[in-house]
């Protein structure tokens, strides 16, 4: 198992912007799928981004349009541009990778390796 490892999460207020990184273990970005999720108090874990093998992307509906999902690969990063935020979005962010193809991306069974997480919290 590689590494994966969050950081860039904080407070901000309503309508403001963050970008969550994820320093990854360089073999993540040959055959893996990466995706963002995030997690709240007393709510499950939720898909929030997918960046496919092919480098298409999807997105869970309440992030479309707001949130950007991209790596570089010159850095072993993977990226969360997080725009126009919202307090519906305070959570702990997380990344993970997968090499396997049988659920959908937005399902947490699919990961085998995650990081530990980095909090975001929206305030009105």
């Amino acid at each position: 198992q590689g590494q994966l490892a969050e950081s860039g999460g904080g407070s901000v207020q309503t309508g403001g912007s963050l970008r969550l990184s994820c320093a990854a273990s360089r073999y993540y970005f040959s055959g893996y799928c990466m995706a963002w999720f995030r997690q709240a108090p007393g709510k499950e874990r939720e898909g929030v981004a997918f960046l496919d093998i092919d480098g298409k992307t999807s997105y869970a509906e309440p992030v479309k349009g707001r949130f950007t999902i991209s790596k570089d690969n010159t850095r072993d990063i993977l990226y969360l541009q997080m725009n126009s935020l919202k307090p519906d979005d305070t959570a702990k962010y997380y990344c993970a990778a997968s090499r396997s193809f049988g659920l959908h991306w937005s399902r947490p069974s699919r990961y085998n390796d995650w990081g530990q997480g980095t909090q975001v919290t929206v305030s009105t």
